[in-house]
């Protein structure tokens, strides 16, 4: 179906089209023609934006009229049809050909092109070539006051000025004084097919009816207007065989069934009708005055400033049955409510019912961010809730906002049709975007709202939610996307090494604003409610802090343990007296994570453990570490201490930092981080990223690449890539290494345990011969073995370690260590003849061999 539409709202996606009785329709962006079309996906091909695309926005305003095609008609999830429409002239033109051409055609066309002496139009027809002459252009040009040229996508009204080689070449004019003129006439050869919506026609009243008047026109053609587009100074004047001046507003492709309107501001193309202000949508009016009653249809009113309104049947009354007819006779006033406008039919849109007229919210503007509102819910989507505040008026629940938890399957706590109370987080009028939260603290909070930067003043106390949590703290979100920093010293009075394990996404906290640059949108926020900075809470215990000794990352310090927590020691660094209380956190006792626990497990108050290197002094805590190949590393400047020093191709020693389903971020001293994609992980084919890596892990990367504007590190971890070239060097220094830490173990075990049961742990080490008694065969071929050596212990020889030997319950045999799990009291032997013959220290280097660019398992 063709009508005539007048342009209401432009945004970046979409025309909203003003259609004639009251409705709405839209025009997607890539339905203006094929031109802006194919402009359209080369921007998006290329990534980037081009010189020659205007916006939307660019080249339409609201009150121009286009003539438009109906593509489709769709239905919402709440029921409500949505009319979707195209203004490409192919498809508006479609039933005109190059034989119809004809000079004084009014067409609608395209700007496809800039040439030096004028502009290619499109005007949908295959075949014709039109061009619009520069001369033809300029007072149109200097009129819309839309810079010196028209620009490719831009709609025009296009009058035919002059047909050659039989419409295979025309030339057009949007001179506003001969568009204005252009009038639809008989020679023009006009057909029910061809015939356009915007064409003004001399017509023959037939037939006057109080709905509307029937029209002849183009002597063969018949037309309805109806009564909303009869001029409302003559409605009541017009009488058969009266000429009239007429413009089609629609035509309909199967019923054949023509509308026009009589109304003055379309009977001159080009033009536009008067303007609505959408100011005036939501107002109440107290006094309207009945003009002229259709009970099919509604009621027209008067202002009292002369403005008509519409009032559609169902709006007359609560109910069909409270309706009431004798109310609305002529004269009759009325208080109502205005809903909307149409620009087309230059008439508000009113509702006369109580709940419209008392309801809060009417449409996005009457909204703002912190209001709490009612809606209904209509749908589930895979990024949230979307809820009916009103008939007009939807917004969009978060899957992070649906509850103060994480819901997994909302659908199982909300139903279609549910009433639920929300919170505005952000509301945009003119995207006709609405953000809601359902979470409780939120909802139900007392505190102040922020919603702007300028309202963060130093002290404010308000509620926000946690967005993610990282090493160095939180991001925390207010309304209207307000956003600010939790550092990680203010995140609570005690001191918290992994904010990601203590707090999450979606999290509702209060939080206390000291300091904003509004202007900068910087904002930085404290969760410990509190005007005394953190460190100023520590002064009792600590006596020196950060503020007053500062050591360099590398510097080398001797440490006594003075508390054993979760996650790690804290200690105090001896070389300034015991009064500078630092951390090691677990992972960084050892290379080894099995080493680490032991060592954690070992390690008591009042122990003292020398060298330990700085490696962080950012936020409240100095960090220190005692991993080998991290200290060797830093010592032998074998680092990067900033992003601009890393090349492709270095072999770098860090630790794992995370692990994620996509790959394994690697931290190294001085704080730079990069990522190891699933792909360069490892040379075995990598299922789940947590099978090969852990957090903490020591690793040997190779720099693959950089990307200095995004400041970003892509590793190799594989083995094969990771190599320094003297690898039997590198094998055994590591060996050396975890045999001396276990080693240390097994003193400090001695000093501590006095059980029978810990001194054989400490006796115990890979390559020992003992001698065993054959205690059960499990049914995986594995056996358990005793003995006074062992006693207390769980000893095990897997299937492949019996050998061939086919041994029975209570059998005396020999057997050689292989490894010894200190923290569960395992000890793993074989009964194999080439590993007994072998000396204990041939032993020991066979069967822990590793390479060196095997580092980062060679902890597990």
């Amino acid at each position: 179906m063709l009508l005539l539409g007048c342009i209401k709202e432009v945004s970046d996606y979409e025309l909203v089209i003003s259609l004639p009785n009251g409705l709405t329709g839209f025009v997607p962006v890539t339905q203006i023609s094929d031109t802006y079309s194919k402009m359209l996906s080369e921007q998006v091909a290329q990534g980037e934006l081009l010189e020659d695309l205007n916006s939307l926005s660019d080249m339409y305003s609201p009150g121009t009229l286009v003539r438009c095609i109906i593509t489709s008609i769709e239905k919402s999830a709440d029921g409500r049809r949505s009319i979707k429409l195209s203004i490409d002239p192919k498809k508006v033109n479609n039933g005109l050909n190059t034989s119809a051409l004809v000079s004084g055609m009014l067409l609608s066309g395209f700007v496809s092109s800039v040439e030096d002496h004028g502009y290619i139009i499109d005007i949908g027809i295959s075949g014709t070539h039109a061009f619009l002459p520069r001369q033809k252009a300029q007072n149109y040009i200097k009129a819309i006051k839309r810079g010196s040229d028209l620009k490719i996508g831009q709609n025009l009204n296009c009058v035919i000025v002059e047909v050659k080689n039989e419409g295979r070449v025309v030339r057009l004019s949007i001179d506003r004084s001969e568009v204005a003129a252009s009038l639809a006439t008989e020679q023009q050869n006009w057909t029910l097919s061809n015939l356009l919506p915007g064409l003004v026609v001399k017509a023959r009243v037939q037939k006057v009816s109080p709905l509307g008047i029937k029209l002849s026109f183009l002597s063969s053609f018949t037309g309805i207007v109806d009564f909303m587009h009869m001029n409302p100074e003559k409605s009541m004047n017009y009488s058969p065989d009266q000429v009239v001046k007429a413009c089609i507003l629609s035509i309909h492709p199967t019923s054949k069934v023509v509308r026009l309107t009589l109304r003055p501001a379309f009977l001159h193309p080009g033009g536009s009708p008067n303007q609505l202000s959408s100011d005036r949508v939501g107002a109440v009016v107290e006094e309207s005055t009945v003009k002229a009653f259709y009970k099919q249809f509604g009621a027209i009113f008067e202002f009292d400033d002369g403005t008509l309104a519409l009032a559609r049947s169902k709006h007359l009354s609560k109910t069909r049955k409270s309706f009431k007819p004798a109310a609305f006779r002529t004269g009759c006033k009325h208080k109502c409510r205005i809903i909307d406008y149409s620009l087309m039919d230059e008439m508000y849109i009113v509702s006369l019912k109580y709940k419209v007229i008392e309801a809060r919210f009417l449409q996005y503007q009457d909204i703002h961010t912190g209001d709490v509102v009612q809606g209904k819910v209509f749908a589930f989507k895979s990024i949230g809730m979307h809820v009916k505040v009103t008939d007009g008026i939807k917004g969009l629940v978060p899957s992070l906002h649906l509850a103060d938890v994480i819901l997994k399957q909302p659908e199982k706590k909300y139903n279609i049709g549910d009433e639920v109370k929300c919170r505005v987080l952000e509301c945009n009028p003119a995207g006709k975007k609405l953000i809601l939260t359902l979470k409780k603290s939120l909802v139900q909070s007392k505190l102040p709202v922020l919603s702007s930067y300028e309202d963060a003043k130093p002290g404010l106390i308000t509620h926000g939610f946690v967005v993610c949590a990282r090493d160095f703290g939180c991001i925390v979100k207010f309304y209207n996307d307000v956003k600010g920093l939790v550092p990680k010293n203010e995140l609570s009075s005690e001191p918290i090494s992994c904010p990601d394990k203590v707090f999450y996404g979606g999290q509702v906290l209060k939080v206390m604003v000291l300091k904003c640059e509004p202007k900068q949108e910087r904002l930085l926020l404290s969760f410990r409610l509190s005007s005394k900075p953190a460190l100023e809470d520590k002064k009792e215990c600590s006596p020196k802090t950060m503020q007053d000794v500062k050591y360099q990352i590398g510097e080398m310090v001797d440490v006594k343990v003075l508390k054993k927590k979760d996650n790690g020691l804290e200690v105090s660094i001896l070389e300034d007296e015991g009064h500078v209380v630092a951390w090691i956190p677990t992972a960084h006792l050892s290379d080894f994570v099995v080493n680490c626990k032991l060592l954690w497990h070992c390690l008591q108050e009042g122990d003292v453990l020398p060298r330990v290197m700085c490696l962080s002094d950012k936020g409240e805590r100095i960090i220190l570490s005692r991993k080998s190949a991290v200290i060797s590393a830093v010592q032998e400047e074998q680092v990067v201490r900033s992003f601009s020093e890393i090349q492709p191709g270095m072999l770098l020693t860090g630790y794992v930092r995370n692990v994620m389903p996509f790959g394994v971020f690697v931290e190294f001293p001085f704080g730079v981080t990069g990522l190891a994609p699933k792909v360069s992980m490892s040379d075995k084919f990598v299922t789940d990223t947590k099978d090969h890596f852990v957090v903490g892990q020591t690793v040997i990367a190779k720099v693959m690449s950089i990307d200095e504007e995004k400041q970003r590190v892509l590793l190799n971890l594989k083995v094969s890539e990771c190599s320094s070239g003297d690898s039997a060097a590198e094998s055994f220094a590591l060996l050396n290494q975890y045999f001396k830490e276990m080693k240390e173990i097994r003193n400090l075990l001695r000093r501590r345990e006095e059980s029978s049961m810990a001194q054989a742990l400490c006796e115990l080490v890979p390559g020992k011969q003992l001698q065993l008694v054959v205690q059960d065969v499990e049914d995986d071929g594995s056996a358990r073995l005793s003995g006074t050596c062992v006693t207390g212990l769980t000893v095990t020889a897997t299937r492949y370690h019996l050998g061939d030997k086919s041994i029975v319950s209570g059998e005396k045999t020999k057997a050689v260590v292989l490894h010894v799990d200190a923290l569960t009291s395992k000890v793993y032997v074989s009964l194999r003849e080439e590993l007994l013959r072998k000396r204990p220290k041939q032993v020991c280097v066979r069967g822990s061999q590793r390479t060196p660019s095997t580092l980062p398992s060679c902890s597990t």
